[in-house]
């Protein structure tokens, strides 16, 4: 059987004059923890990840998740480099967006969280108006990027986007103009692979692409088919230059240099 371990938000506040509490928290602020406690704990393909278990109880509001110790030992050695250093830039992006949501909701609605896991002498961080848990936003850099693969899904109500599938990238959402589509002649799901041209947001020292920050510039029309024609073509005309001035005998004793058989 796994062995199971958790992670316990707490959050301590007040609305108005009345101290938090489950009977006061609202639905939208338990779905935002949810989401970012995912992200906190699993910061890559969530399709693989074992089950989080999840209750709230009181005192002021606690969150409690359940999942493989595996992960929760992990999760403790972050919140202690977190804590040590308050910094968030060496997380992968997923989880230090994570972290900045909770710093932006500390900030916005002056609660304090208290994060730390079940673990003998856990690691323990605290955030609230007065910490600083943001990116540094020089690490980021704007970068043009080019992703192959079927399109999966296009368009939208209200932020109009593309859903391209890469080998490189896995499934990549491009937030595209309305204009585009308004101008698009054929049906682009589904269909032959394409490329997309966007931009967006790099890290600077690991290559780490954010996913979030991606906007379509063009359409590019890509065709990987194995064209005969065309690579003869380039034998030929490598034939009749570079190729054509060398003399076998003396490119092989050279390539030998004083290794003669």
């Amino acid at each position: 059987m796994e062995k199971i371990g958790q992670i316990e938000i707490r959050i301590t506040g007040s609305k108005g004059n009345i101290e938090l509490s489950p009977d006061n928290y609202d639905i939208r602020e338990i779905i935002s923890i949810l989401e970012n406690a995912e992200n906190l704990l699993y910061s890559g393909d969530k399709k693989d990840r074992p089950n989080i278990a999840y209750k709230i109880e009181e005192g002021s509001v606690r969150h409690i998740f359940k999942t493989s110790i595996q992960f929760i030992i992990g999760f403790n050695a972050i919140i202690g480099q977190v804590q040590q250093t308050q910094n968030i830039d060496f997380l992968e992006l997923s989880t230090a967006r994570a972290f900045e949501n909770i710093q932006e909701i500390a900030a916005k609605k002056n609660y304090t969280f208290t994060i730390k896991t079940s673990l003998d002498n856990s690691n323990e961080i605290k955030v609230d108006k007065t910490t600083q848990l943001y990116r540094t936003e020089a690490i980021w850099v704007d970068a043009e990027f080019y992703f192959y693969g079927k399109i999966t899904n296009a368009g939208g109500k209200d932020k109009t986007n593309i859903h391209i599938n890469t080998d490189e990238f896995g499934s990549v959402t491009v937030f595209t103009p309305v204009s585009f589509f308004e101008n698009l002649e054929e049906n682009i799901i589904h269909k032959k692979p394409y490329g997309i041209r966007a931009v967006g947001k790099q890290h600077s020292e690991t290559g780490e692409l954010d996913k979030s920050s991606l906007k379509f510039v063009e359409l590019v029309d890509f065709q990987p088919t194995y064209d005969e024609k065309y690579l003869k073509s380039l034998r030929e005309k490598a034939k009749k230059s570079w190729l054509g001035n060398i003399n076998p005998d003396t490119w092989l004793r050279e390539l030998r240099g004083g290794y003669d058989a």
